[in-house]
């Protein structure tokens, strides 16, 4: 949730910086772009990092930090504040996504996986909520940026609070031959790119946020001006895909007690293939919105499936730093593709969105297998070089 809160309100925020800073809305564009940045920089860090401070102190830090961050954007004098506050906040943001994600994906279940990332959907909902409510009463952002900052330094203290009971359970959990967070990695574990199938692995995280954020960014404006929406009726087709990946996710948490993480994989993408399909179709408008939240339920296992599936896949020594990577390139589909897609539909016309996100869909398909397929010719060899023995 201290996650999503921040993540969302940049979109409500930047309409209001620019018109009452008189700036262009490129330029209030930049505080996403340093943003996202700065979590990119930190995801690629983050195995070396949360191995030598730990997921819990890492946790605590980085959700201060988003605070701080926050609270200087709500008293922040000009732009270039927001631009350097910016910094902070992504670099707390990316600590945040990518330390849970592996210590999430280390200790516990794929339920517990997709239910941590459906909290992310809360808070993300909240934000805009919390944003929307300051705006009508003060006409001004920043006042919405200071009550999410004490939210943040509200779950700062419940994590500090906490730091006892990580300590606990690390303690209890802790697998033979994986070192303690805090202690530096065995030496001589293979580099990140030198496991078999990795670059599968990141280009499936960096197609899958190009469609999600790519879908969510110009999906209204295919709805109205492609098919002639209104923009009202567009805007709650998209927050109702938004809802769909939240749903989604809680109920994932259900499926994977009975099927598999690659299954959900496989399956998500399916459904996610035939949503953008039906959004090709001449069909009523009712049901081309439906196509939209079809796609949001069919994006909503994979990416908690493929952060949950790194210590089956890569080993559990490696998993810390291949999941960082994940985060990283992450960052980059959500940061780059989508800007990318929108100079594309710029000059070749928006009516090929779904057509370039069915492109992008086939691709993460056909990586994902591609994956699986040698993560099980590696195990099979593994299998094999024992039963030799």
């Amino acid at each position: 949730m201290s996650l999503g809160l921040p993540d969302s309100i940049l979109g409500v925020a930047i309409p209001v910086i620019q018109r009452e800073w008189g700036i262009e809305l490129s330029t209030a564009g930049l505080i996403s772009m340093v943003s996202i940045s700065g979590g990119i920089i930190y995801s690629f860090l983050s195995g070396y990092i949360t191995e030598k401070i730990g997921t819990s102190r890492i946790t605590f830090i980085s959700i201060l930090m988003t605070s701080l961050a926050l609270f200087g954007f709500s008293v922040a004098p000009s732009f270039a504040w927001l631009l350097l506050l910016a910094v902070p906040l992504g670099v707390g943001g990316g600590a945040v996504d990518a330390s849970l994600n592996h210590y999430v994906a280390l200790h516990f279940r794929a339920h517990h996986m997709n239910w941590l990332h459906s909290f992310w959907g809360i808070g993300a909902t909240l934000g805009p909520l919390i944003m929307s409510r300051a705006l009508e009463q003060s006409g001004s952002w920043q006042p919405g940026a200071r009550t999410i900052a004490f939210l943040q330094l509200f779950m700062a203290t419940l994590i500090l609070l906490s730091l006892p009971i990580w300590r606990k359970h690390q303690a209890l959990v802790q697998p033979q031959g994986v070192p303690a967070e805090g202690k530096k990695e065995t030496k001589g574990s293979p580099g990140v790119f030198k496991l078999p199938g990795i670059v599968y692995a990141l280009l499936t995280m960096l197609l899958y946020c190009g469609v999600e954020v790519g879908l969510g960014l110009w999906g209204s404006s295919y709805l109205v001006h492609v098919r002639n929406f209104s923009i009202e009726g567009a805007a709650s087709w998209i927050a109702m895909y938004y809802g769909g990946i939240t749903a989604g996710r809680f109920l994932s948490g259900i499926i994977s007690f009975r099927l598999s993480n690659v299954r959900m994989i496989r399956m998500g993408i399916i459904i996610a293939l035939a949503g953008i399909l039906i959004l090709l179709m001449p069909l009523p408008d009712a049901l081309l919105g439906l196509a939209l939240v079809l796609v949001g339920l069919g994006l909503s296992p994979v990416f908690p499936a493929m952060i949950h599936e790194v210590p089956a896949r890569f080993g559990r020594e490696a998993s810390r730093k291949v999941i960082g990577f994940q985060m990283g390139f992450a960052y980059v589909g959500s940061a780059y593709l989508p800007p990318l897609l929108g100079v594309i539909l710029q000059n070749t016309g928006l009516v090929l969105l779904p057509f370039i996100l069915l492109g992008f869909l086939t691709a993460m398909f056909a990586a994902s297998e591609r994956l699986t397929c040698l993560v099980r010719r590696r195990i099979s060899d593994i299998d094999q070089d024992l039963s030799l023995q």
